[in-house]
Parts: C-alpha cells; sequence; structure tokens
C-alpha cells in the first residue's frame, strides 16, 4: 500500500508532457500541446494534454485522465503499477511492507506475468556472468562486439543448458508454475516441465514503459534440426504483432530526429545503437503488421528501411511495405553494400559514416520497388504489365492525393509507360478498394435485432442529467470568480459563482441524482464550508477514478454558445465575461429539471391514487400538480429561448 503523502509527491513530480511525450509525438498549441490519438489510429490529430491543469484529453475516443490515468490506459498498468513507474523515473522512494503469500496469490494475472519475466530477466543476467555464462554467452556477445555497457543496457543474458534450471530456480523462489508456462518461460508435458530457452543467449523485450513483455532466445548450438531463434508466445502481456524491440530505447531518439531507421533483427538494432545511432526498431524478422506501424506512428512519419543485399529477401518483404504507405508514412530504402547487414555495417562504421552513407543513398519507396522488380520485366510484356499493375497498386494505397501524383509522374518516367494510364489505374484501384470497406461496413454495422427502445433509453439517461452537469462544470471551473447580480429591488450586487449556486440550490433544498455529480457537489461544499481550498488538481488526482475520470470530461468539453448568443454575434466573450448570463442560467436549467422529474413523479403517484379510489390522496396530489406546473412556466419563462447545448 502506498501512502497518501507519497502519491502526491509523486504527482507532484511528475510533468505530464515529458511522460505522454515518451510515447506520443506532442506539438505545442499555445499553452497546451497536441497529438495523435495513441488509443486509436487518425490521421488528424484530437489528442490533447494541458500541462496547466495535469491533464490529457482524447477527443477522438473520449478518454481522459492524469498522469497516471494515462499509464493505466496507454500501457495497461494497474494504479499501483504507474505509481511505481512514475516513482522509478522521478527518483522518489516509496516503501512499502513485504507483501504476505497470500497478498501475492491475490495479484492479478498481468502483475504476475510481468514480475515472473522481471525475474527471469534478472536470472538471465545472472547466469551470463556465471563460469557457463561467462564461456559461452558473454563470448557470443563479445564476438559480435557488444561493450560492456551495450549489455547492460539492453539486459542481455543467457539461459543455462540444462532443461529445467531456470524451472527449479523459478519455483525454489515461489513463483507459481501456472505463471511460468502462461509467460513460455516454461514447457509442461503431462507431469514434465522444462524450459523453452535453454542453452540460448538472451535478449528481453521491453514494452514501451520498459517492463519485460517477452524473451528472444538464439541457440547456440549449430544443429538444422532446432530453431535458431524461438520468442516467447503469445500471452496476456505479449502480442508480438504489437511490439518493436528496440522502441523503448529508442523512442526519443526517433522523436528527436523526427525519424525511424526499420531493420530485420534484434543484433541490428544493438549494434547501430553502439555505434550512436539510436534512431532504430526491429520488426524481430516478420512481416511488418498493422500495430506496429501504428506504434512507429505515434513518435514520426518518416521511415527509413534499411535491407542488405540479399536481392531475394528484399522482393519477400516489400510487399508488406505497402502498409506503411497506406498508414500515411513517408517511406525511404537503403540498400547496404554487398555482404554487409545493419549489424555488420555499423561494427565497421562510426554514426557520422553510417548516417552519411544513409543520407547519400537512400530513395523513396515506389522508386526503389520499380527499380527492383524492373529488371526481371525489361524483355518480358507480361511481366511489364504485372510490374506496372504492382506499382500502381502500391501507389493507389497512399492517402496524400498530391504525393501520388508525384509519384505517378516518376514512375510514368521510370517504366516508360503514359502517365494518363497510370492516374486511371490508380483511379479504378481506389474505387474498388473504398468499395470494399463500405461492403464490409454494411455487413459489420448491420444488426436486424437492434434495440430501439434501449437505445432511446441510453440517450434519455444521458440527457437525463444535462442541467447537473452543467451546474457542477461552473463549480469546477470558476468557483470564485465573481459576477453581477440583480435582485427583485433592481439592487446589483457583486458575488462568487459558488456562493450563488449553493444559496440558490439549499434555499429550494434540491438534489443531485446522478451519483457522481452528487458526490462533488457534497465535496466542493464540505470543502467550502471548512474554508478550505478546493482546485481542479483535487479532483483531477482523486483515488476514486470515476470521480477523476467525470471531472476531467468536465473541464476538457466542448460546450457550444447558446442560441441567444449566437444570434447576438458576441463571438468575442469569453465564457467568463458572460458569467452573469451563464450562472443564473445553469441553475434554473437545474431547477427546470427537477420540477419536470417531480411532475413525472407525480403523474404517475396521481394514476396509482385514482386507480386505487384515495379520494384525499387524489385532491392533494391534483393541488401538487397545479402548484408545480404553474413553477413550470415560471421557470420557463424565466429562462426564455435561452438554450444551454453540451454534449451527451
Amino acid at each position: 500500500m502506498i501512502d497518501r503523502a507519497t502519491i502526491d509527491r509523486i504527482f507532484a513530480a511528475a510533468d505530464i508532457v515529458e511522460v505522454i511525450g515518451e510515447f506520443v509525438s506532442l506539438k505545442r498549441t499555445g499553452q497546451n500541446f497536441r497529438g495523435l490519438s495513441p488509443f486509436k489510429n487518425e490521421k488528424t490529430p484530437s489528442f490533447f494534454v494541458s500541462p496547466s491543469k495535469g491533464i490529457f484529453k482524447c477527443f477522438s475516443t473520449g478518454k481522459g485522465g492524469n498522469v497516471v490515468t494515462f499509464l493505466m490506459e496507454n500501457e495497461k498498468l494497474s494504479y499501483p503499477e504507474a505509481l511505481h513507474y512514475l516513482a522509478k523515473k522521478y527518483n522518489i522512494e516509496i516503501l512499502e511492507k513485504e507483501e504476505t503469500p497470500q497478498e501475492k496469490e491475490i495479484k492479478n494475472e498481468r502483475e504476475s506475468l510481468l514480475s515472473v519475466n522481471q525475474f527471469a530477466c534478472q536470472y538471465f543476467i545472472d547466469v551470463l556472468h556465471s563460469p557457463e555464462g561467462k564461456a559461452i554467452g558473454m563470448s557470443y556477445y563479445n564476438e559480435r562486439g557488444f561493450r560492456e555497457d551495450t549489455i547492460r543496457k539492453f539486459q542481455l543474458g543467457y539461459a543455462r543448458d540444462d532443461k529445467n534450471a531456470f524451472t527449479r530456480t523459478a519455483i525454489d523462489k515461489a513463483y507459481k508454475i501456472d505463471y511460468l508456462v502462461k509467460t513460455g518461460l516454461t514447457l509442461q508435458r503431462e507431469s514434465t516441465s522444462y524450459d523453452r530457452f535453454h542453452g540460448r543467449v538472451m535478449f528481453p523485450i521491453h514494452g514501451l514503459s520498459g517492463q519485460i513483455l517477452g524473451f528472444a532466445g538464439r541457440v547456440m548450438r549449430s544443429d538444422d534440426k532446432i530453431a535458431k531463434y524461438i520468442n516467447s508466445p503469445e500471452s496476456e502481456i505479449y502480442h508480438k504483432s504489437d511490439v518493436l524491440y528496440g522502441l523503448y530505447f529508442a523512442r526519443q531518439a526517433v522523436l528527436k530526429a523526427d525519424k525511424c531507421y526499420l531493420v530485420e533483427g534484434y543484433t541490428d538494432v544493438i549494434s547501430m545503437h553502439q555505434a550512436g545511432i539510436e534512431n532504430v526498431v526491429a520488426s524481430s524478422g516478420t512481416s511488418l503488421t498493422l500495430g506496429q506501424i501504428r506504434l512507429v506512428k505515434r513518435f514520426t512519419h518518416n521511415v527509413t528501411i534499411l535491407y542488405d543485399g540479399d536481392e531475394a529477401g528484399i522482393k519477400a518483404s516489400v510487399r508488406g511495405i505497402d502498409l506503411l504507405l497506406e498508414e500515411g508514412l513517408n517511406v525511404r530504402v537503403v540498400l547496404l553494400p554487398q555482404g554487409e547487414d545493419p549489424d555488420s555495417f555499423a561494427r565497421k562504421n562510426n554514426a557520422n559514416d553510417f548516417t552519411g552513407f544513409i543520407l547519400a543513398n537512400e530513395t523513396d519507396f515506389i522508386t526503389f520497388k520499380t527499380n527492383l522488380l524492373k529488371s526481371d520485366a525489361e524483355k518480358d510484356p507480361l511481366k511489364k504489365a504485372s510490374l506496372i499493375t504492382e506499382i500502381v497498386r502500391t501507389i493507389s494505397v497512399i492517402p496524400e492525393s498530391i504525393i501520388r501524383s508525384v509519384y505517378i509522374r516518376e514512375s510514368s518516367k521510370l517504366l516508360d509507360v503514359d502517365e494518363k494510364l497510370l492516374y486511371n489505374e490508380t483511379a479504378r484501384f481506389r474505387k474498388n478498394k473504398f468499395e470494399q470497406k463500405v461492403k464490409q461496413a454494411e455487413v459489420r454495422d448491420f444488426s436486424p435485432h437492434i434495440d430501439l427502445a434501449a437505445s432511446l433509453k441510453y440517450k434519455a439517461v444521458a440527457d437525463k442529467y444535462t442541467a447537473e452537469k452543467e451546474v457542477i462544470r461552473l463549480l469546477l471551473l470558476y468557483p470564485d470568480l465573481h459576477f453581477t447580480t440583480r435582485t427583485d429591488n433592481e439592487i446589483e450586487s457583486e458575488t462568487a459563482v459558488s456562493d450563488y449556486i449553493f444559496h440558490e440550490i439549499e434555499q429550494d433544498e434540491l438534489e443531485f441524482h446522478h451519483p457522481v455529480y452528487s458526490r462533488i457537489y457534497e465535496e466542493i461544499l464540505k470543502c467550502r464550508k471548512d474554508n478550505v481550498t478546493i482546485t481542479e488538481q483535487y479532483f483531477i488526482q482523486h483515488p476514486d477514478e470515476s470521480l477523476a475520470k467525470t471531472v476531467i470530461d468536465l473541464i476538457t468539453s466542448a460546450y457550444d454558445l447558446s442560441r441567444i448568443w449566437k444570434r447576438r454575434e458576441n463571438y468575442f466573450e469569453t465564457e467568463e465575461m458572460r458569467l452573469k448570463e451563464i450562472v443564473p442560467e445553469a441553475v434554473l436549467a437545474f431547477k427546470n429539471e427537477k420540477v419536470l422529474r417531480l411532475i413525472k413523479e407525480t403523474e404517475s403517484d396521481l394514476r396509482n391514487a385514482q386507480e386505487q379510489n384515495h379520494e384525499d390522496r387524489i385532491q392533494s396530489l391534483q393541488v401538487k400538480f397545479i402548484v408545480l406546473n404553474n413553477l413550470k412556466i415560471n421557470l420557463s419563462k424565466g429562462l426564455g429561448d435561452r438554450i444551454i447545448v453540451t454534449p451527451t
């Protein structure tokens, strides 16, 4: 359990822009920062970070919160894990009591799997420095030219060549066999358990927050029957298609350079880092996936792919690169000298020489692909037609029309094909793809069992608390701001927003029906009565997630101007300047909402009384009904046609 004082220190130290900037490319817009949503694929940035408030808001998904909430959403961390992550980042000591076996057992599965992987990582590091590890694992790393600091940085290790050495050690340390199996570190057949990675050098695979999600192991024996590399299997914490090796170490360099180098293997990444080129990641020997591409897209739109001289391998891999173009990334390609790969080339060159070679030799992907396939089609008309179709298909996936036009013009020259023909074929491909998407959307979205009543009921629930929401929003944003009020005797006076709202609600003995709004109101009222200054941060950092999320949604939502203000065209006026109209109007709407609720309840009670022939009750309810309707009429006159429009 982390005490409140420590939590407050963590929140005070954490720079939300700095933390989120490690996961999302942010650009300043006035006092705030903006970037592409990490929660949804999008082309127009809708993700905002407010350093002054210490919050983020994603308008494309509706998600919002503080720095801890972001880590929980983005990295799937628990609340304590997110706090530990920030404490480690900002060197804040957390003192916690030793967990009992019972407490360890009730930890959720994800935490347990991450804990097992962290233990395994340290185990493999320790084994690497044992006599066996030095003789085999360290010798391999030394042959690759890896320095000691590089080995430590990437947490490289070695798995003892004993089929159950790791499993025995983990069980002796009280780690459960179930979690060892679920991470894939241990294989189990009937009653026998053995290590997946025995006799291999180990490459830990990190998530964006530095947690160990899985491992890759390279065999040390020469045996054609054994896979050279094996990876952790898919699990609750490791999804290979959503992970890029080295991105945890590369993300800051990628942001700084606004470019990402893409290579194939683990040692390519490590050698380039050691040479001083850190904005590099690997697809871990697999074809690029959409999830991996969108990871890169969070940090940059510029990708350069480094290929070795193996033409057959290049032809096999270029097919997947179209996904990069389709996602709107700018793709360039570098072909390394014959017989070199990024690993060997980095060991022979320093950062300046390597990057100089890249700048001198990189070309756009369309030109590279055309030249690569052109040699096979020079004297064969059918192959040339196939090449043209292949290039047009690639160009057609590019979302930007101007970039498509540039590539069509260049391809026309390279292929000696009429430019108009390429335009027409590109348009045909795009039309066909669009029609396919429409059909898929129709199939996905059509349901013969849509519950219209349920949909209407949901909207009614959302609309039911609109006035309550507006009153709470004003209390949160402008509690101490003063505005001018006028009494029935036309006497003007200055009053604070919170004082006015509290007086009006308590005078008429009104209450909130939305449970979270009610809690927020009660906490603000209590602090006011105790003379405690309450700020937005009080709620933004509130341990109750539902309350914190509601507050963040309220203070970041885009509220429209009322119809009356649009008619008057007072666009130059801020909301603060219009508090003398907005606050009384919001309170009237709040009262009107309560009256409408009471009228509805009275109608229901009246029907029941009539069914049961309770004459006295019928008479009293009829009087109440008349009074409420008169009150509704008076409130309606006060409201006039000023309508507060709020998003639901």
